[in-house]
Parts: structure tokens; C-alpha cells; sequence
């Protein structure tokens, strides 16, 4: 089953390049699962890959854990440690938000992630899987802006199936997701729920089977995100 899922990704990877006329990919790779299985995807698609090491303040087992992936699949590298850039920005900000401070980290990885794609003339890759962009959870224009999602049909527990199939390390399959935005900062403490209580409780949702707190919860994070989801609204004025 899995490596079926696995044949139409990359042979939909292929036909987006062949339809943009682009040359091949580019990514963050973070050390975490998503971007894992999105470089290992990539790769097969073509060899004009290029995985971003994008560190701003990381742990060092994430940057470790993207190299080991990237040096397992021949992955081409680049990189860059973006702290002193990051540091040197929020000396002119109110250094009172957490989560605001957070996704200025997210959108200047973006921004050097989109200037290797003009560069090369690539596809950006983005790593957000079905659950993470159903409940809004990511980083408006910075990892939620991106040309291509090879995992935006897939949740959670379901992308994890498909890395092991991939090969992909065991330690990255099993690590606590975080987006690394601050320290011991994870995706679940976020969102208040396991990704297992999340991914099942999404699926009722998406059979219309709203019952319980969670699922209120959880649509109510839909429902508040949507924004996120769509392009800016325009205030039309020629109807």
C-alpha cells in the first residue's frame, strides 16, 4: 500500500516539474519527520535536489539528524546558521512575544529557502502534512509558504508509515515533534492533544462526526485558521 502512495507522489513530483518548466527542488531539512520524508520524495523524483540547513538558536541533535538523513539519501546540502542574523533583527523588536519572536525564524528560513529556488530555478518543497495545515499549524509566509505540499494529503501517523517504507532513520520517526521555534517548545504541548488523539479526531471531522470536546476543539482551530488556507481577500470595487 505504502509504496503505491509512494510511486504517485514522486511521479506527481515529476509532472509538477515538467509543468512549471522548473529544474528541480529545494527544502529546509530540519532533522524532524516531515522534511525527512519530503527530501527522501524529492530525491527520487530527481537528482536537482537541494536540502537547506537553516540553524537560528537549534538543538544540535536536530542539525545532527538532517545531515545523517541528507548523507543517507545523497542529498546535496547547503549550510547556513542564521542566528547572528535573527539575533541582530529582534535587538529593534518588543522582545515579549514568544510565538511572534517564533515566526520571525520560520519566515527568514523561508526567505533564504525562496532566494536558493530563484536562484536555481526550483520548486519550493514544503513540508506540512494533512494535520498540521487542517488545524493551521504553521508559520503564515514562512513554512506554510511554499510551491508544492507532496504530503498535504497525508496525515500525521500516515506519514510516519511511509518513512519507515522510505528507510528513514528510527530515531527521527520516533522524536517528539517540534518545530524548534524556542526551547521545549513541541507541536502537542501547542495544541493541547497527541497527534494520535488529533489525527483520529480529524478524520471524524472530516465525516462531518462532531462529538466531544476534542472535536469541537479541534474545529473551532479550523474554522479560526482558515485564513491561512487562502489567498488574501480583495476588496473588489467593479461589481
Amino acid at each position: 500500500m505504502w509504496e503505491n502512495v509512494i510511486h504517485k507522489i514522486v511521479q506527481w513530483l515529476k509532472d509538477e516539474l515538467n509543468k512549471t518548466k522548473t529544474k528541480g527542488f529545494v527544502l529546509g531539512i530540519s532533522g524532524g519527520l516531515d522534511s525527512s520524508v519530503c527530501a527522501a520524495l524529492i530525491k527520487k523524483a530527481t537528482e536537482e535536489c537541494l536540502g537547506l540547513i537553516l540553524p537560528i538558536e537549534s538543538n544540535i541533535q536536530d542539525l545532527d539528524d538532517a545531515a545523517e538523513v541528507a548523507s543517507q539519501i545523497n542529498l546535496k546540502t547547503q549550510y547556513i546558521d542564521l542566528t547572528p542574523i535573527y539575533r541582530n533583527l529582534i535587538k529593534f523588536l518588543p522582545d515579549n512575544n514568544q510565538v511572534a519572536l517564533g515566526n520571525i525564524k520560520a519566515r527568514l528560513r523561508m526567505v533564504v529557502i525562496y532566494y536558493y529556488a530563484n536562484l536555481n530555478n526550483y520548486l519550493v518543497c514544503g513540508t506540512g502534512n494533512k494535520t498540521e495545515i487542517s488545524l493551521g499549524y504553521f508559520t503564515k509566509h514562512g513554512d506554510g509558504a511554499c510551491d508544492i505540499l507532496p504530503l498535504g494529503d497525508l496525515y500525521k501517523f500516515e506519514v510516519r508509515e511511509i518513512a519507515r517504507v522510505l528507510g528513514i532513520p528510527e530515531q527521527i520517526i520516533k522524536k517528539v515533534p517540534s518545530a524548534g521555534l524556542w526551547q521545549g517548545q513541541t507541536d502537542e504541548g501547542e495544541i493541547g492533544f497527541s497527534y494520535d488523539v488529533i489525527d483520529e479526531t480529524l478524520q471524524e471531522i472530516e465525516k462531518n462526526q462532531i462529538k466531544g470536546d476534542v472535536a469541537k476543539k479541534l474545529k473551532f482551530r479550523i474554522e479560526q485558521s482558515e485564513h491561512k488556507r487562502k489567498l488574501p481577500k480583495i476588496c473588489y470595487l467593479k461589481k
